[in-house]
């Protein structure tokens, strides 16, 4: 299969699968998206393939969504994102395109390195296990001034209390932190992520991949009899009424007028580093 923004290879039982706009820090475009479940579909269908690997080029893992596109459309005729149905329509096209994560048969492994923010929070979030870099940063900061996470796991891998304390500020933990509530699998130093997840993959690799889908799902069906199914419907609803908040109405007009980066250094400036701890006290 030929791809423009993601890379696919099969490596003995497992596919690798590699978001692949490392100038953009593998923002989540369109078009990554829909060649993102194409692969994974390829993947599942396999014979051979008996788990993916699901990684990011260069220095980062992702850096959320191709804000660049958001105001993109198909012309007047077509659905925008004036209207709050039309733009719960639009986050649902994409949700579903990344559900493929949690729906599909086999296993999928993340192997997250630099940044992971955003909705690429999203993506690990719907994977079956997650290793990271110690010195990963992953959060969600565009709830500080723009919705809410359109894909919402945070409470069945963290728990509610560290949830709330993510998800209502926007602040970041390091891999380390990560693993330490819930939201990976391990961390691991950077120079070892690779080595450790492949470990990982090629012991899937020793089990039937009828199996493997036969666990995956088990548990994941579990997890939707504890709602997490109805909570992604849910996301995207609620990340189109956190749009139409003032301030995520500023934050679109100054993204407008000054670029991505402008809007992203005004809204960040204020909370220093924008770490949360799990050990000790925060960072000024």
């Amino acid at each position: 299969m030929d791809f423009e923004q993601i890379t696919y290879e099969v490596k003995g039982t497992t596919a690798l699968v590699t978001l692949n706009r490392p100038e953009r820090r593998n923002a989540l475009s369109g078009k990554l998206l829909t060649e993102l479940a194409a692969a994974l579909m390829e993947a599942d269908e396999h014979n051979a393939v008996h788990c993916v690997v699901l990684r990011g080029a260069g220095p980062h893992f992702c850096a959320g969504a191709d804000l660049t596109e958001y105001s993109a459309g198909r012309g007047e005729a077509y659905r925008g994102r004036t209207e709050i149905d039309d733009d719960v329509w639009r986050l649902e096209q994409g949700q579903r395109l990344r559900m493929i994560l949690f729906d599909m048969h086999k296993p999928v492994i993340a192997a997250v390195q630099g940044t992971c923010i955003g909705v690429g929070t999203g993506i690990i979030g719907l994977c079956d296990m997650v290793i990271v870099a110690e010195d990963a940063r992953i959060g969600f900061p565009p709830v500080r001034d723009l919705g809410t996470p359109p894909d919402n796991m945070w409470l069945y891998l963290c728990g509610p209390q560290w949830a709330k304390r993510l998800l209502l500020t926007g602040d970041s933990v390091s891999g380390a932190d990560a693993a330490q509530i819930g939201l990976a699998l391990k961390a691991v130093p950077a120079d070892q992520l690779e080595s450790e997840v492949m470990r990982l993959a090629d012991r899937l690799g020793l089990v039937d991949p009828h199996l493997l889908s036969a666990n995956k799902r088990l548990v994941n069906l579990g997890l939707e009899l504890m709602g997490a199914r109805t909570v992604q419907r849910i996301s995207a609803e609620i990340d189109a009424r956190g749009h139409q908040a003032p301030k995520a109405r500023a934050f679109r007009e100054t993204m407008r007028e000054h670029g991505v980066k402008h809007a992203f250094q005004k809204r960040d400036a204020a909370f220093g580093s924008g770490y949360a701890r799990v050990n000790g006290p925060d960072p000024d």
